[in-house]
């Protein structure tokens, strides 16, 4: 069976030979239109035949040069910058082979703002660059020569660096880029040129090579809906919509999302969203903008953030950072009756918890370790769902978990 490469040239060859021929007879159509047309009854005439081209010909398509198959189910691991261009990487890459896991999702564009990798000079991103991974070219060649699936993280909305640079694109107070109480900037999700600018860095990923691009924090501040009176901003596009401000917010959003799954199609990636777990749970969450449905009517991989630390109580558990099972489990039955109603459903690809939540605690914390991981991994796989990627934002994981705990 020829490869997906050799299938792409050989039908540019023969589109070019095509063509060759289709000039050529319109020229002779022009010099001698009688003897053309006496040739007609025993010759095709290319200039009126209808070329149909296979659904698996990719029309002018990027290709990488790095070739990854996708997992039977991916089981991935986060990943920072400094982690992936450092030390690190290798311990983690140990970790990948040694177990189950099969998958790293990299920070590209980091929580600040940054980028985590130098681009070419006289790049625009140029500036916002960290230089945590030295050679992304060379990281990408040791995934794919140990076969971990690249999954690119680019934080969105979250923009620190963008919003003192451009405080026109931000929300402001007083004159000054509004920052939340962890003193982190926001961008403005009205404003198409967000868009570009977050949409143009995920190319610069998947020119890279990843294979899939997942956007964070694609929403507005959370409790957006009990400042925005006080905060400076435009609307740009949807300063003349009809409908409240939540479905204004909504609106915003769900158009980013789709807008860049259109642009990247050429680069024959899939797209992902993370979205709050408790999106799934309401028609649409107020503040932040976030419509579960019409965001995963619009990816190809739907992640929920749904780490038991992040409830407060829901489902009817009082504390769920203690009740890893119950919380996943009683969510992954109302994420399932969601997307069962959806047209076009997305793989489901939650994130979980590996890390303990201190801030909840006056006393000892409740601890996170093998068990607490395989309890929630075992909770989706009870519910039909094999994928998943596992939060620590240290990158220190647990040892000895088993991955797939049904098997």
């Amino acid at each position: 069976m020829r490869s997906y490469k050799q299938r792409i040239v050989l039908w540019s060859i023969l589109l070019i030979f095509l063509g060759t021929i289709t000039v050529h007879a319109e020229d002779e159509s022009d010099q001698n239109t009688e003897t053309l047309r006496a040739k007609s009854h025993s010759t095709i005439n290319f200039t009126q035949t209808k070329l149909e081209l296979p659904d698996v010909f990719p029309r002018f398509s990027f290709v990488s040069d790095l070739n990854f198959e996708y997992p039977d189910a991916v089981r991935g691991i986060y990943v920072t910058g400094p982690s992936a261009g450092g030390g690190r990487m290798e311990e983690l890459i140990h970790m990948i082979e040694s177990t189950e896991l099969n998958a790293m999702v990299i920070d590209i564009k980091e929580d600040h703002g940054h980028l985590t990798f130098k681009p070419e000079e006289g790049s625009p991103y140029e500036d916002i660059a960290q230089n945590y991974i030295n050679d992304p070219k060379e990281l990408m060649k040791t995934l794919e020569e140990k076969q971990i699936y690249p999954i690119a993280r680019v934080v969105v909305f979250k923009d620190s660096v963008l919003a003192k640079k451009r405080p026109d694109l931000s929300f402001t107070k007083n004159g000054e880029v509004w920052v939340n109480n962890r003193k982190e900037a926001f961008v403005n999700p009205f404003h198409k040129e967000v868009w570009e600018y977050n949409v143009d860095i995920a190319k610069k990923a998947a020119e890279l090579g990843f294979r899939e691009i997942q956007f964070d924090y694609v929403r507005f501040p959370e409790g957006f809906e009990h400042r925005d009176k006080e905060l400076e901003y435009e609307l740009g596009d949807y300063a003349d919509f009809e409908g409240s401000e939540v479905k204004q917010r909504v609106e915003a959003v769900t158009d980013f999302v789709a807008y860049a799954r259109e642009e990247l199609q050429y680069y024959n990636v899939d797209v992902s969203v993370d979205i709050f777990g408790y999106s799934a749970t309401i028609e649409e969450a107020p503040g932040i903008g976030q419509n579960f449905s019409k965001i995963a009517s619009n990816v190809d991989v739907i992640s929920s953030m749904i780490y038991p630390s992040h409830w407060t109580p829901y489902f009817g558990i009082d504390f769920p950072d203690r009740e890893p099972y119950r919380l996943v489990d009683e969510y992954a039955k109302v994420e399932n009756e969601v997307l069962d109603k959806l047209e076009n459903r997305p793989i489901s690809r939650p994130w979980i918890q590996d890390f303990e939540a201190p801030w909840l605690y006056s006393g000892p914390t409740f601890q996170y370790d093998a068990p607490e991981v395989e309890a929630q991994i075992r909770a989706l796989n009870e519910n039909g769902i094999d994928e998943f990627l596992i939060w620590n934002a240290s990158n220190v994981y647990s040892d000895g978990v088993d991955y797939t705990p049904l098997d």
